[in-house]
């Protein structure tokens, strides 16, 4: 990485700029520090090229095309910004050698890395053919290898709509052995083509040399078109999988889901990215990345600041940074004694679907506003609200029914008779249960893209690879693991929260490496290890049947129930933790389910709620309510929290900053449940769905 220079930017939107990590013709390509804490990496089309409109609208696309892709194998778009002087795009940021990197410098990968590589690249490509696009330069520099596996980068020239390149204008986008016969040709570009270039890095991969050899760049791209791929030194249990992908004729090609299935990599092939010489590599980048988007600290004698410490990076420090997919790190400031971190809130980045925050000339102290829309009538058992980016999930008359959050209209319904629960997964899929089965339906059409197990009853938690159900024939009588990129079943346990015929149902979370439940018969919470679906630690009698969902927020979870409690997600170890003024009793009693909003924790205790940090649990303010709470409901959402006055009253909106209340919401009697996301709380009773504003 270079310090940076005369003209680089100090600050693009709410990224500090910390230094250069790319530059080319058209753009650079920034390590930026976000205002909360994390590391991203911002693109940024130069400002000669910006008054261009041919460029400014090819930048414009590009955004919208990495927009599009929701990938665990790519990286996330955090933001952008397609006006003014300096056009930006922020993305994931994070720390690991290219595959080029590790191919140079270690040697080849065996057999099974290969394999374990190669398959989550086919996923990769198969969820980017999904969102309508092709990459188009997928070689192993345009691979980054991280802590929990590959992760493809660079959409500067995804197809259909043409990318940004970090090269002149007029130079080829080709890399040459790696883009198809067609792209050599010039000619239209399809999936086919993305295979074509997966087939040439496994072959890099495996044996460290190109498939295609040449003394210059026309003589390799001459092999390409008519010459054929050198597998000589290719492992013979690889060659049926990587030749077909070099078929000169593109529909002679398999499809990105054919090679992974063909792959079929060991499970102890994912330990190249967890254990070992390479882990440790990019256990070390990380760390540097950490302290290099430390907070800024003041120079004092004997202690070099920021900026001495970038350019130190810059003039021979060996980190290698690259804008991919996976893992942005959460850091928390310290204030100025050294005590508990200071408060921030969380900021999420605008998205085309968020409301209009509300001002104060907008509505008046102590009166509701007019809702946004509603209501919309869902199922009268409904329990749940699940945003998923522009849709509302709800239990609907007929099942899994999507509203659009702009305006509360019918997207799509999944019937689904057991109402269960859903969970976003990566690639803009959720998870259900339709005919007894796990489904992942997808977000933008209401399709099943996927199903897998028997007896499926509910769904209880998801992270970037693994969904989690639970199975009975006629109680939840076990837990399930699905492997997302396999699309298998990782583990089947037996469940660690036993259920009665008339219990609650048990309530679940995933994070750190944990699935935590919580409720059942006794009112127990478990935590199983996510890769093996072994029990690591419990807590007996946290609470009463009614299951309370836990909270994640890096490697500690919170609980509510009989106490307000962090724990260590690793081994269930005591961090903080303040008893309920009365123990929960069914539906009453008891602390509530914590709701996290940065360092801020909200929860109610009975009759009350308070505004906590979730560091120390330390308070900063508390509220009485009009009366003991009915599974008392929080929500944060803007500058506001929401929750359920008491159980005829209807639900309260206070100031989250002073706890100061805003204005009452009733229409009728019964239990609320509610939900938040882009500027908009959502309000369930009674079968009805109202959407409100927020300051």
């Amino acid at each position: 990485m270079k310090a940076l220079a005369t003209g680089d930017p100090v600050r693009l939107g709410p990224h500090r700029i910390l230094g250069v990590l790319g530059e080319g013709g058209m753009g650079k390509v920034y390590l930026g520090r976000h205002d909360r804490g994390h590391a991203v990496a911002v693109k940024v089309l130069l400002p000669e090229l910006a008054h261009d409109p041919h460029m400014s609208h090819r930048f414009v696309r590009e955004a919208r095309a990495a927009q599009a892709v929701t990938s665990p194998g790519v990286a996330r778009v955090l933001g952008a910004w397609t006006e003014g002087e300096r056009p930006w795009i922020a993305s994931e940021f994070l720390a690991g050698p290219t595959l080029d990197e590790v191919v140079e410098r270690r040697g080849p990968l065996d057999e099974a890395a290969v394999r374990a590589v190669g398959a989550v690249l086919a996923r990769t490509l198969e969820d980017i053919h999904a969102a309508g696009l092709v990459h188009r330069d997928l070689k192993p520099a345009n691979i980054v290898l991280t802590s929990t596996g590959p992760r493809v980068i660079d959409f500067g020239i995804a197809r259909p709509e043409h990318g940004l390149t970090l090269t002149t204008t007029g130079t080829g986008p080709v890399t040459p052995g790696y883009g198809p016969p067609e792209q050599v040709l010039g000619l239209r570009v399809g999936p086919p083509g993305d295979v074509f270039a997966l087939g040439a890095v496994l072959a890099y991969a495996a044996t460290g040399r190109r498939a295609y050899g040449g003394t210059d760049v026309a003589a390799v791209q001459y092999q390409v078109v008519h010459g054929a791929p050198d597998l000589s030194a290719l492992p013979p249990a690889l060659r049926p999988v990587v030749a077909p992908c070099f078929a000169r004729d593109p529909a002679h090609r398999p499809s990105p889901a054919q090679v992974a299935a063909a792959l079929a990599p060991p499970e102890s092939a994912r330990r190249l990215w967890r254990r070992g010489p390479l882990a440790d590599d990019i256990a070390r980048r990380e760390a540097e990345a950490r302290k290099l988007c430390a907070p800024p600290v003041p120079e004092t004698p004997g202690c070099p600041g920021r900026r001495r410490f970038v350019v130190g990076l810059a003039g021979g420090g060996a980190l290698a940074l690259a804008a991919a997919g996976g893992g942005a790190w959460w850091l928390l400031g310290k204030d100025g004694d050294g005590g508990r971190p200071a408060e921030k809130e969380a900021t999420p980045e605008p998205r085309p679907w968020d409301a209009k925050r509300l001002d104060a000339a907008d509505h008046r102290d102590g009166e509701p506003p007019t809702p946004l829309w509603g209501p919309v009538t869902a199922h009268p058992l409904g329990r749940w609200l699940q945003p998923v980016r522009d849709l509302l999930l709800v239990a609907g008359k007929e099942g899994l029914t999507a509203l659009r959050v702009t305006d509360g209209r019918e997207r799509w319904v999944v019937p689904n008779e057991h109402r269960s629960h859903s969970a976003p997964l990566p690639n803009g899929l959720v998870a259900t249960v339709f005919e007894d089965r796990l489904a992942a339906v997808d977000t933008g059409t209401g399709r099943t893209r996927w199903s897998a197990g028997e007896n499926v009853m509910r769904v209880l938690a998801a992270d970037e690879s693994t969904v989690y159900v639970t199975t009975g024939e006629t109680t939840e009588d076990r837990v399930c693991a699905f492997d997302l990129t396999k699309r298998a079943l990782l583990w089947d346990v037996r469940t660690p929260i036993s259920h009665h015929y008339d219990s609650g149902d048990s309530r679940a979370a995933a994070g750190s490496g944990r699935l935590v439940l919580f409720g059942g018969e006794a009112g127990n919470a478990a935590a199983l290890d996510a890769g093996t679906g072994r029990t690591v630690w419990r807590l007996p009698h946290q609470g009463m049947a009614v299951g309370l969902p836990p909270v994640f927020a890096g490697g500690t979870v919170y609980l509510g129930g009989n106490s307000l409690t962090a724990r260590r997600a690793a081994d269930g170890g005591e961090i903080w933790s303040i008893p309920a003024k009365e123990k929960s009793y069914g539906y009453v009693g008891g602390w509530s389910t914590p709701v996290l909003d940065g360092d801020a924790l909200y929860a109610v205790d009975g009759d009350r709620i308070s505004r906590r940090n979730r560091h120390d649990g330390k308070a900063d303010w508390t509220r009485s309510l009009a009366g003991l709470a009915y599974t008392a409901s929080v929500t944060v959402q803007g500058g506001m929290v929401w929750v359920s006055d008491a159980q005829d009253k209807g639900m309260i909106a206070l100031d989250k900053a002073t706890g100061a209340p805003v204005w009452t919401w009733s229409n009728g009697y019964g239990e609320w449940l509610t939900a938040g996301a882009g500027n908009r709380v959502f309000l369930l009773r009674d079968g009805q769905v109202t959407a409100m504003p927020v300051t």
